[in-house]
């Protein structure tokens, strides 16, 4: 993969961009979350997701019950076994989501320049001059001349199912909006966005909880997307939570920026959530569109010194219904890549998209095509250079890792952990190559049976750009005596072998603990 690494700062043939690439097991380096629902939740179509390169399946409880979602997660499993190929899980939760409440289901046409009334009495019809809506305080929360606008949910903007409302009048509980479009609405699911207010609802709410502490627990969940997240307390909020939940406690809580409230806090946010989630579409409705891209940007870099994966949504919208992207889409996402996201996340487009599997292999193939021009020697100094000395010894072993695999121009990097601390370390420093971390398990009791960790720790290392997790044997110890790390080592280095990526000759730099010391090894394979 590093192997035809260019930088656009030298001189490129120009002939040479239109060459084939080469293909590789790995399709990318960086990560795909695919929400998987009505057009993706077949064993078939799964399948092909994973092999396109999806590594991670969101499973998003705006719309759906735990049902029709333990039935889609059952077909995950099994297209996991039949392709061999490792796929975490991600819960999204709904938070303070505002949605219309259209009981009917039938289509409502909203016509430019009349009124409508935004009413919280659910058991209104819905009509074409009244929409009932899920929260009561809407009134309080907005006044005349606020802007509101309602969207079928996951809306790609190519819809003509988007309205714009400017608040005229407050009646009671009753928001009178002049409509500044014409629009119908006609789909499973529309959702409320106000610009830039604060909505007085809890960000984990009580359903919420339910589907944690249910079909969260029951699937062991890997990842939480904490939808709306707006404080740092959000976070410890769902962390102490997930606590009393038994293995729950392992989850990783990613937060999701979906407005200009969690924006302001970001920095007390980012210190407690184990990852980011960059909701384009929500926070492009709350701040002006000119600054999103600065948003995204910053909050990439941030997350990037702070070796915490960070992840874009909202990129190939056109592919809902198409089988290319756009030149802006096609573009965006080599800037994300560039940037430094660790993955992307694809919704509306894996969710209820003609094409998710052609959609995820097509976004695969751009990231792939960035990261050979990613300039890892900028990256990896700015990222020494914000560090600072003295390193934690974790750290100076990982950037040494990194450097010694780029000088070596090694096929690939192999990290043995147990936590997964050392290989999330190794990727915060960018390596040109792919990270296989061999996680090692852990035996624990309860003092009535005996368990193993390792699966947890394997499958969150699949949102994170670069790694790619195998468990080895429980029998291998991550601090073990030599003749036992010979054994695993050996287990890795085959493994790489069978899918590619370690050839004869090759050199391979392998980062692992013997006894108290952590070493940096160089190993220059023979036939």
């Amino acid at each position: 993969m590093n192997s035809n690494h260019l930088l656009l700062e030298e001189p490129i043939r120009m002939a040479s961009i239109l060459e084939p690439s080469k293909s590789t097991f790995f399709p990318a380096m960086t990560k795909i979350v695919g929400t998987l629902g009505p057009k993706s939740r077949t064993v078939e179509i799964i399948s092909g997701c994973l092999n396109a390169g999806m590594s991670v399946a969101r499973f998003d409880f705006s719309w759906g019950d735990a049902e029709y979602h333990q039935e889609t997660l059952d077909n995950l499993k099994a297209a996991v076994k039949s392709t061999k190929k490792l796929c975490a899980v991600m819960l999204d939760t709904v938070g303070p989501e505002l949605q219309v409440v259209n009981r009917a289901e039938h289509p409502i046409s909203l016509q430019a320049d009349t009124s409508v009334v935004l009413t919280p009495d659910q058991d209104k019809e819905a009509t074409s001059n009244l929409l009932p809506i899920n929260f009561t305080g809407l009134s309080k929360a907005v006044k005349k001349g606020d802007t509101i606008f309602i969207g079928q949910y996951l809306f790609t903007g190519s819809e003509t199912t988007t309205v714009w409302l400017e608040v005229t009048e407050i009646n009671g509980e009753d928001v009178v909006c002049l409509i500044k479009n014409s629009a119908t609405l006609g789909g499973q699911l529309y959702t409320l966005h106000v610009s830039q207010i604060r909505i007085d609802l809890p960000t984990l709410t009580d359903k919420d909880k339910e589907v944690i502490s249910t079909w969260g627990v029951r699937n062991n969940i890997d990842f939480l997307s904490l939808s709306y997240t707006r404080h740092a307390e959000d976070i410890r909020h769902a962390r102490d939570f997930l606590s009393k939940l038994g293995d729950l406690r392992q989850t990783q809580i990613f937060a999701k920026f979906e407005n200009a409230e969690g924006l302001t806090h970001f920095d007390e946010i980012l210190q407690e959530a184990d990852g980011i989630i960059i909701s384009r579409g929500n926070l492009g409705i709350d701040v002006p569109p000119e600054k999103v891209f600065l948003f995204q940007k910053a909050a990439v870099y941030k997350c990037n010194m702070a070796g915490k994966p960070a992840v874009v949504t909202r990129v190939v919208d056109s592919m809902t219904d198409n089988l290319r992207p756009t030149r802006a889409e096609a573009t965006d996402i080599a800037n994300a890549v560039l940037d430094g996201s660790d993955a992307i996340l694809l919704g509306a487009e894996t969710l209820r998209g003609l094409y998710p599997v052609e959609t995820i292999s097509v976004v695969g193939r751009i990231c792939a095509e960035a990261e050979k021009v990613f300039n890892q020697d900028l990256y990896y100094k700015k990222t020494l250079k914000h560090v600072g000395e003295p390193m934690s010894h974790l750290e100076s072993i990982a950037s040494s890792a990194v450097r010694a695999a780029i000088k070596v121009k090694a096929s690939v990097l192999l990290c043995f952990t147990s936590t997964g601390r050392a290989a999330r370390l190794i990727s915060k420093y960018r390596p040109t190559m792919p990270v296989i971390s061999v996680v090692i398990p852990r035996l624990k009791t309860n003092q009535l049976r005996w368990t193993f960790s390792g699966a947890f720790e394997a499958r969150q290392s699949l949102i994170v750009r670069g790694l790619f997790p195998i468990l080895a044997d429980p029998r291998h110890p991550a601090e073990s005596t030599n003749a036992t790390n010979e054994s695993v080592l050996k287990v890795a280095l085959d493994h790489g072998k069978a899918i590619g990526v370690i050839k004869p000759h090759d050199r391979v730099v392998v980062c692992q603990k013997l006894g108290d010391a952590s070493v940096v090894k160089i190993l220059e394979l023979e036939d």
